[in-house]
């Protein structure tokens, strides 16, 4: 897979225009604010391909990069935002249903979340739409450089009990600002997507 050769696809905010077709699909969420464009430039060795929103919970759409002419990166909206309207939480619930409701375009799911805290109902709502599918899921841990070297290992397990992950599943700390954990995401990417790596 050469990250090098990626286009943007397009952006989707009706269920009619969810793309089913028969490539891989690395499928990334995160709530609003948690880097989760950041992690993606980070993986792509791009500044700004998917877009660093200055106004968090503003994105409702679900955008397809396509890499390599093989795969997609597919880039949920942000979850979780507190000033987010009613409307636009009901907008973004829809399309989330219609997105897990026919799941067997996803090939694997990426979770972003906050290595600093503890994940949040929303999080954990998320995972369990990634587990009923029965797609490989991977956790990144963000922002892992702001925790204490003490508390790192604690921080992970603390991910881990709260979204009910298996013993085997992938939780990577990572930081989209330094690096941290960048190969070993890309490797387990990689993997999966070949089908070299398999579902714990």
């Amino acid at each position: 897979m050469n990250l090098h050769n990626v286009e943007f696809i397009k952006s989707v905010a009706k269920a009619e225009e969810i793309i089913r077709d028969k490539k891989t699909q690395i499928v990334f969420s995160g709530k609003s604010n948690v880097g989760k464009s950041s992690v993606i430039n980070k993986l792509l060795n791009r500044k700004q391909f998917a877009r660093v929103s200055a106004t968090p919970g503003k994105t409702i759409h679900i955008n397809y990069f396509l890499i390599d002419k093989t795969a997609y990166f597919v880039d949920l909206p942000g979850y979780g935002y507190a000033k987010v309207s009613k409307s636009e939480r009901m907008r973004w619930s829809n399309l989330m249903e219609s997105f897990f409701k026919e799941y067997s375009h996803i090939t694997l799911g990426c979770m972003i979340v906050d290595a600093r805290h503890k994940p949040t109902s929303d999080d954990c709502i998320m995972a369990e739409w990634f587990k009923a599918t029965g797609c490989p899921l991977i956790v990144a841990a963000n922002k892992f450089d702001k925790v204490k070297s003490s508390q790192k290992e604690q921080n992970i397990l603390l991910i881990r009990e709260t979204l009910n992950l298996h013993d085997d599943a992938d939780v990577i700390g990572f930081s989209a600002l330094k690096g941290t954990g960048k190969d070993e995401l890309l490797y387990r990417i990689v993997g999966y997507s070949k089908g070299s790596l398999q579902k714990p």
